[in-house]
């Protein structure tokens, strides 16, 4: 069985969701996961925002607009009039629930549960659809069968048990359609993966059920070897190693969420990314194999701030990292840089919600400083710290303000902390100095 995901874009038009149903028209049975339509999550934040503020006029117009787009899309891609009477009524429905959510008192559950029908609304619409077209479908729940730990990880025990009941209770279904994004929590609430999740549901079907390939279908055929809204004549990569897609995933790669790759590669299950809008194009294939070394890929991550800690004694003090670390660890805040010197250490964080108080314990045993508004360049590829060409992209030094460099924490990756206004420059003068034709790096 194969597990196809498609993004917002695919699902955000009536043409766009005849490109799907052309897609997986194919022999295969396969489970379908679905993102919310382009568009449908961040108005269903800004009417949970409306409703935090109380300003329920604002939210009813929103809500009102949104039903609208949807009634009007229902009618535009279903003609079967029974089928669309019936999704008609599912969408007004979701929508009246809306409506009552308004006059609710506001909470972090209540914003998770609207922020839900985003996938159940494209979910239930497609999968009418494809019942029109004359597949054999069946709509499968995720909230029947997703579900997280007390530590936000996936059930993986209880999602295959009732995964896999649910779709030997339809075996005669060809196609099998899911939400990406939304969970339960382990107190049986809604509560969802967080943006991106869809990709993360995706392998984690994948993984439960021991599919035979996952694919990731968005509207940009797979990786590129660097970010193509910043820099020109970036080429897709055709094959990536699990180590080097999660490198790139976590540290900017807005194509993959970057926890995706961890369910498929304990199972060796090829994750493929592909673009809906170019199905004929190889996209990148992600495996355990290795193919070639050095730096493949440049990526980009924002929002970093940069703290420096100095100890108050000229020496490093014994025991002086373990208090830093254990700082982090209490207020639940990963590190992604990290260098150290003879009487300081620097690092770099991407959640400041804690920032104050952990600013606050540094300063009873050292010196801190704070700067913000940084951004880390990435570099991966397999064994890069070895490659001999790899000390050609500190070219990059005479031209940039390199803040911080992390160089053999991973075979993988070379990590460069740069302020953000000078990330536009550092990227394109990588690309020049890693892939153009006249570097000694290709």
């Amino acid at each position: 069985m194969l597990v196809y995901k498609f993004g917002g874009t695919s699902v955000g038009s009536v043409v766009n969701m005849n490109h799907v149903k052309d897609i997986i028209n194919t022999k295969e049975q396969k489970i379908i996961v679905l993102s919310a339509m382009s568009g449908t999550t961040n108005a269903l934040v800004s009417i949970s925002e409306n409703i935090e503020k109380r300003d329920v006029q604002s939210a009813k117009r929103q809500i009102a607009e949104l039903n609208e787009t949807y009634n009007t899309t229902v009618y535009d891609l279903l003609q079967d009039k029974a089928l669309r009477r019936d999704v008609s009524d599912y969408v007004n429905s979701i929508f009246s629930g809306l409506a009552d959510a308004v006059n609710r008192p506001f909470s972090l559950q209540l914003q998770k549960t609207i922020l839900a029908n985003g996938e159940l609304l494209s979910t239930y619409m497609f999968s009418r659809f494809l019942q029109q077209e004359g597949f054999k479908v069946a709509l499968l729940p995720a909230l029947d069968f997703m579900r997280i730990d007390n530590n936000n990880e996936p059930d993986n025990f209880y999602i295959k048990q009732n995964l896999n009941r649910l779709l030997s209770s339809q075996p005669s279904a060809d196609i099998y359609v899911t939400q990406g994004f939304i969970s339960l929590d382990a107190d049986g609430a809604i509560t969802n993966l967080q943006r991106g999740g869809s990709d993360y549901t995706a392998t984690i079907i994948g993984s439960a059920i021991g599919a035979d390939e996952v694919q990731i279908w968005t509207d940009i055929d797979g990786f590129h070897n660097n970010d193509p809204r910043y820099v020109n004549d970036t080429k897709a990569l055709s094959h990536l190693s699990y180590d080097e897609a999660a490198e790139l995933a976590y540290f900017g790669a807005k194509i993959l969420h970057p926890q995706t790759v961890m369910p498929v590669r304990e199972l060796d299950i090829p994750l493929r990314l592909k673009n809906t809008m170019a199905p004929e194009a190889h996209g990148t294939l992600i495996t355990n194999q290795i193919h070639g070394e050095g730096i493949k890929a440049i990526a980009a991550k924002d929002g970093i701030t940069a703290i420096k800690i100095k100890s108050v004694r000229m020496l490093l003090a014994h025991g002086f990292l373990k208090k830093v670390f254990e700082i982090f660890e209490t207020y639940e805040t990963a590190i992604d840089m990290i260098t150290t010197s003879e009487i300081a250490v620097s690092l770099t964080i991407d959640n400041t919600e804690n920032l104050k108080a952990i600013v606050s314990e540094l300063q009873k045993f050292a010196e801190v400083e704070v700067e913000d508004y940084m951004s880390i360049i990435c570099l991966v590829g397999n064994q890069i710290i070895y490659h001999p060409d790899t000390p050609e992209l500190f070219q990059i030094l005479q031209d940039v303000n390199v803040r911080m460099i992390a160089y053999g924490g991973s075979n993988n990756n070379i990590s460069l902390l740069v302020n953000t206004s000078d990330k536009l420059e550092s990227l394109q003068k990588l690309q020049r100095y890693v892939f153009d034709g006249n570097s000694v790096l290709v």
